[in-house]
Formats: C-alpha cells, structure tokens, sequence
C-alpha cells in the first residue's frame, strides 16, 4: 500500500508540473471556478469546455506515458486543486466515451474479452440509436480502466512495429507474457489485444496442456492476419519452452554465482571442507548449465528450420503463381529473358546517365561573380579593338539591287508560261528597288 501511495504521489507532482507549464493561467482563481463548473444546458453551450478537458486529459496522459487510466485519478489526482475537483470531469469522461475517445479495458485475461467485447458492440449500437443512458455517468463509467483510443492507436503502432523489426516473417507468434511485457502490462495488453483483434490485426492462441500456454499472432504486413494453422500451436509451444530454459539459464548463473562466492569466502575463512563442497556443487552446476544450453540450442534450431520451412513455402508459392501468369497470358520464358535483358540495359544506361549529373555537379557549383569576372573582361576586350569594318551604305544598296534583280529573274523563270504574272512579278520588283532607294540616304 505504501508503494501505491509513493506512485500515486510522484504522478500528482509529474501532473502538476505539467499543468502549470502547458495550461499558463491554471493558478488564477476565476479561472478555475469557470473551468470547474459543471456542464449544463444545451451541447452548443458547454462543448468548448468539454474540448479544453478532452484534450487537456490526453496530453496529461501522454506526458506521463500512461494510455489505461483510471477515471478516479483523473477525478481525483491529476486536476485536484486546493482540495476541489471539477465537476465537469464526469460528464466529460461519459462524452469521450460516447465519441469512442475513451474504450473500455476489462478486468478479464486476454482469452475472455469475447463476450466483453459484444457486449461493448451492443452498447455502441444503442447509443447510436439514441438508447444510451448517457445522462447519469455513475451507471454508464462501470468499468475501472479505460484506455484512450488516440494513444492506444499509437502504443499498437509501436508494437507491431517492433515486432515487425525482429521477425522477417508476414506474421509472427509470441507468448503472452512477452506480449505483456512490450505492452507494458496485464491491462495495456488487454487493451492492446483488443484494439488489435478489431483491426483483424492479431489473433489469441491457447494451448491447454498441463501447463495453460497463451500466445498471440501478430500480422505484420498490411493485410490481416492469417488463420491459426498446427504449425502456430507448434511454435507457440516451442517460443514458450525456450523462454522457460532461458529463465532456467538465468537462475543457474544466479546459483553458480552465489556458490562461488561463497566458496571464496569459505577459503578466506579457512574452511577448507566447505569450500570444497562448494567446489562440488559448482561442477554440478556447470553441468546443468550446459545440458540447458544444448536444449536451448537444440530448440533454436528447430525454429530456424521451420522458418527456413516456410520462407521456402512462400518462394515455392511464389512461383507457381508466376508459371500460372505467364501459362494464362501465353508468354514465353523467351520473352521474359528478352524483357529482362532490356530492363537490365535501361539500368545501365540510367546509372551512365547519373554518374555523368554528378561528374557535372561541380559546374553548377561556380558563384555568379566568376562569371560576371568574365563578361566584364570580355567586354573590355571589345571596347578596346578598333572599328575595321564600319557599315557601307552604298555596298548595302549594291546588295540590295543585286538581290531584287535575282527575285525578279526567278519568277521570270518560274512563270514563263504566265504573261499576266511576268508583268505582274517585274512591276513589283520595280516598286520594291525604288522604294529601297528612296530609304537609302544619299
């Protein structure tokens, strides 16, 4: 009990500390007596201060990294101040449950949330309907925890995220007590399971032997989680038994540490007799130590074999889908070769192409000013040469009767046959010479 009471403490200051930095005037009186009223009246009247606790509770609930509260140490820890807690705080949990914010977490283990959950689809469908009893929160918060549907979203993100990070596979098979404990505990991985099973993400396995074995499959792709098959019970069963020899291997180090300890002392001490019974029992340990080690490897190896099994399962189907494609579409292994060929030599000329961009980077690299360098050098240079060639205005008019006189014998040749346009074609050579001497200037 004292350790709960020293956790409920050092969560009251980590939410206070947390307050007075995220909510500035959270100490101002008249503040706090608008924000600690009760919601009453119509909903257009009390929703701002419903939204200012919604999110208020979530970003209390992520600063402290928590995702399952418990709806009396929200009412009664994190917001208590000066011995008052807000009034509000009931109403407004019954809406964040009603909106899905808040989910239901049961008190049940993993394995028992089937009838739970239907009876939580059930009361969604009545409040859908309009038959929730919404107006009396007492009746309507019967659970102890809840969870908050955004965090709970990303704390599951996260562990299949880390799942999908160590397992190669489209899905995996873990034990519950390693589901648990990346969870974060019973009710985060009830919650977890949960929301998980509604996503069609993860599945509960139970082998019931003489010891009860629980297990979850967990889909790692973007699909959904494949069925349960004999080979799942099978590496369930051999997951938790390698778990068991690893906790068997810790605590014989934990004994052969201890021993030898107690060896060292017992020579110390010069009690020969019992350091030498120690001497015993540690090669009786040490013995121990290597008959678990065996099993460990030998069980290792039977996982590494069923998983090479069904990597070599998947290629095999893999291919037989690919003969089905190219039987049904009538393709040769001829022209797939082909394709291939010309896939690998539009790689190659891609990388050509790339490796010549980034010999090339260097030159768009140059500042402006070297270039305004250049053009202010050249420019000199131009300034300075004399003026060889100046415009003749009498070799320009020469030029430009010799290129009327051409015009005009061209369409003399073309249109010999034509008298009308002869006369036409000289008539307008005439015009453009004379109007070409008269722009001269003399």
């Amino acid at each position: 009990m004292d350790v709960q009471e020293e956790d409920e403490k050092t969560m009251m200051k980590r939410v206070a500390d947390f307050l007075s930095k995220e909510v500035k005037d959270w100490g101002n009186e008249e503040k706090m007596r608008s924000r600690f009223k009760a919601l009453s009246g119509q909903r257009c009247d009390w929703e701002p201060l419903y939204l200012f606790w919604r999110d208020l509770i979530i970003k209390v609930s992520s600063h402290i990294s928590v995702f399952v509260v418990n709806p009396r140490h929200i009412k009664h820890l994190w917001f208590c101040q000066s011995g008052l807690s807000p009034l509000c705080l009931d109403r407004v949990l019954v809406e964040m449950r009603n909106s899905g914010d808040l989910l239901p977490v049961p008190n049940t283990s993993v394995g028992e949330t089937e009838g739970w959950r239907f009876s939580q689809i059930l009361r969604k469908a009545a409040h859908l309907v309009g038959f929730s009893r919404g107006s009396n929160p007492v009746e309507c918060l019967v659970e102890d925890f809840y969870a908050l549907t955004p965090l709970l979203k990303e704390k599951s993100e996260e562990v299949v995220k880390y799942f999908g990070e160590n397992h190669w596979t489209p899905s995996c098979v873990v034990t519950m007590r390693k589901f648990q404990e990346l969870c974060g505990g019973p009710k985060e991985a009830s919650a977890i399971m949960s929301y998980l099973s509604d996503c069609r993400k993860a599945k509960y396995l139970v082998i019931s032997r003489n010891d009860r074995i629980e297990g979850v499959k967990i889909c790692l792709d973007s699909g959904a989680v494949p069925n349960i098959t004999s080979i799942d019970y099978n590496v369930l069963h051999l997951i938790w038994t390698l778990e068991k020899l690893e906790q068997q291997l810790c605590l014989i180090d934990q004994r052969y540490e201890k021993t030898r300890k107690t060896a060292l002392a017992s020579l110390k001490c010069g009690n020969k007799i019992a350091a030498l019974r120690c001497a015993k029992e540690l090669k009786l340990v040490s013995q121990s130590r290597d008959k678990c080690t065996n099993l460990v490897d030998r069980v290792e190896e039977v996982l590494r074999a069923i998983a090479d099994a069904e990597s070599s399962k998947k290629v095999s189907e893999a291919i037989q889908i690919s003969a089905q494609a190219l039987k049904d579409n009538q393709i040769s292994i001829e022209e797939v070769t082909m394709c291939l060929e010309d896939l690998d030599e539009s790689i190659d000329t891609l990388k050509q192409v790339d490796k010549v961009l980034g010999s090339n980077l260097a030159l768009t690299e140059v500042d402006d000013e070297d270039f305004e360098g250049e053009f202010m050098k050249l420019e000199a240079e131009i300034k300075s040469q004399p003026n060889q060639n100046p415009i003749n205005l009498t070799e320009v008019s020469t030029a430009t009767d010799a290129l009327s006189d051409a015009l005009s014998n061209l369409c003399l040749k073309e249109d010999a046959d034509s008298e009308n346009m002869k006369e036409y074609s000289i008539n307008t050579s005439k015009n453009q010479v004379s109007k070409d001497a008269t722009l001269l200037p003399a």
